[in-house]
């Protein structure tokens, strides 16, 4: 989720498309909350490792 969305927040920015850039926002924190989280050893969704 993290790479979709810097490639997402490259694109928007080239491309100058305001979707796609608001789109990689939103995937770039949720892919890091995510990595946060499963860093920490918390289980998320009932898995323990997100890969």
């Amino acid at each position: 989720m993290i790479t979709l969305g810097v490639i997402l927040l490259i694109l928007g920015f080239i491309l100058k498309i305001p979707v796609l850039w608001t789109i990689g926002i939103v995937l770039l924190v949720i892919g890091l909350v995510l990595f946060a989280l499963g860093a920490a050893g918390r289980t998320i969704g009932g898995r323990k490792h997100w890969f």
